[in-house]
């Protein structure tokens, strides 16, 4: 005859209250745990360096959020470095339990970033990717191994039968309708880039009302903008009383790029700048581009900047010294290095700002090749795709200031280099040829900037001109090509 229900509810409450102490003996039949440090502990995981000696990022958004399971590579988040976006992935198994940071927030390297509950053996490889933070941890660990015991033999009682009114209601609950909807927020808010964020406060918007068309609802640039214009439409407030509004100022924090633009010129203010400009001109290059465009290949285009980037590099064979970095780390004992490989790197505007990745050895590629890095990397950077590698090594700087219509420009020496150049855009001039007639050339100013304590002015002039002979005479180009 089986024990009546009341008294077989009763036998698994004092069976499950008798667990939670600690110094009686458990029932043979519940499964034994390992006690180990290293396996079913909470540990931090470490923002690590990602290069460049970046020592803050901006997140950008989290792929996972606490309690979801993640394994080895999968993706924890996305951070906004100075220069570029980086994923940040998983190192092992694990559970996430805690997320320091917030979307929008500044994450310091060396801090942690994410606690992982590991369930996992862990090398001295994966203990080293915790850093000392893992060490300090270990006392939380056991704690958290002996909650994590107890809460899994809660739930083998449960599954022997005691459910329904006669189970021991669980101490978790479930969370409320606000914090459903405040963690639905932050989930809406990571799916957005921090200048599209910028423009939704600049506009006074709640994220969670703006429709996303990106990818996985990626709130974009154009889905602000249709808000705001639809918002406009429906407005019923009198244009007057809209006018009599006066806007208040808005502070803001320099974006990641803005902040590494606000370091390096500040550092540039230590640099004193000799300014030249010539003009060259590029006829006889434009009808060489019309011959190669006839027999190019599809998707194949070749730009005055890929011939400009190439004539630089000849001219810094006769000229090395503007292709040289200088260390004054000890002012007494300034070192300047001719640097053997011609890195470039070339400005490119994107929306998040001015970014500057570097094409590699100049010297050694053709000008359709100088083309073809040139589209790569512009098609990485305004899709942010670019690397921290990317922007590493730079030995002199093209930028092309002409593509948003300047002429002529001051530029802006970035240290170590000592050198950069400034490329207008060319346009249609009346001019005099050897007969003293008037014909049309296509003028483009070449705007030259020099680290005048290591470069006199003669050198950076008589680099300039060697760069302008090749340019108005693309065959001398081909005598020295290598």
């Amino acid at each position: 005859m089986s024990a009546p229900p009341i008294a077989h509810s009763l036998f698994r409450l004092l069976q499950y209250q008798q667990l939670r102490t600690a110094n009686l003996a458990r029932p043979l039949f519940y499964r034994q745990y390992h006690a180990s440090k290293r396996r079913d502990v909470v540990k931090p995981f470490l923002l690590a360096d990602i290069g460049e000696g970046i020592t803050e990022c901006q997140l950008i958004q989290w792929f996972v959020q606490p309690g979801a399971r993640v394994e080895q590579f999968d993706k924890l988040c996305e951070v906004q470095s100075d220069k570029a976006s980086v994923e940040i992935t998983s190192p092992f198994d694990g559970v996430i339990k805690k997320l320091h940071y917030e979307p929008d927030d500044m994450a310091i390297t060396g801090k942690p970033l994410v606690d992982i509950d590991i369930q996992q053996e862990l090398s001295e490889a994966d203990q080293a990717k915790l850093g000392d933070a893992g060490d300090k941890a270990e006392g939380s660990g056991v704690k958290n191994d002996q909650e994590a015991e107890q809460a899994t033999q809660q739930q083998e009682i449960e599954a022997e039968g005691v459910s329904g009114e006669d189970t021991v209601q669980s101490e978790i609950q479930q969370p409320s309708g606000q914090e459903a909807r405040r963690e639905s927020r932050g989930t809406h808010g990571s799916l957005a880039t921090p200048a599209v964020r910028h423009l939704i406060k600049e506009h006074k918007l709640d994220i969670e009302d703006i429709d996303g068309t990106g990818r996985d609802g990626r709130v974009l640039k154009e889905d602000v903008q249709r808000h705001v214009t639809q918002g406009n439409k429906t407005a019923s407030q009198p244009s007057a009383t809209r006018a009599a509004v006066s806007k208040e100022d808005r502070k803001v924090p320099l974006t990641p790029v803005q902040n590494q633009m606000y370091k390096a010129m500040t550092r540039s203010l230590n640099i004193p700048h000799f300014l030249y400009s010539t003009s060259a001109d590029m006829t006889a290059i434009t009808s060489l581009r019309k011959k190669l465009k006839a027999s190019a290949e599809p998707g194949q285009k070749i730009t005055h900047l890929a011939f400009i980037m190439k004539a630089v590099s000849l001219a810094f064979i006769r000229h090395p010294m503007l292709n040289a970095a200088l260390n004054t780390k000890d002012p007494k004992k300034p070192e300047l290095t001719h640097k053997g490989s011609h890195n470039f790197g070339i400005a490119i505007d994107t929306p998040k700002g001015l970014l500057v990745p570097v094409i590699r050895n100049v010297q050694d590629l053709s000008i359709t090749e100088i083309a073809a890095e040139m589209r790569q990397l512009s098609e990485a950077a305004r899709n942010n795709k670019l690397a921290p590698g990317d922007f590493s090594g730079a030995t002199f700087t093209v930028s092309n200031i002409g593509s948003v219509g300047g002429g002529v420009v001051a530029p802006v020496i970035s240290e170590p280099q000592v050198g950069i150049v400034g490329v207008g855009r060319s346009k249609i001039v009346p001019a005099f040829n050897e007969h003293d007639e008037l014909i049309k050339k296509e003028e483009l100013v070449l705007s030259w900037s020099a680290d005048h304590r290591v470069v006199d002015g003669a050198e950076c002039a008589r680099c300039a001109e060697r760069v302008k002979t090749l340019l108005e005479d693309p065959s001398l180009m081909l005598v020295e090509l290598r």
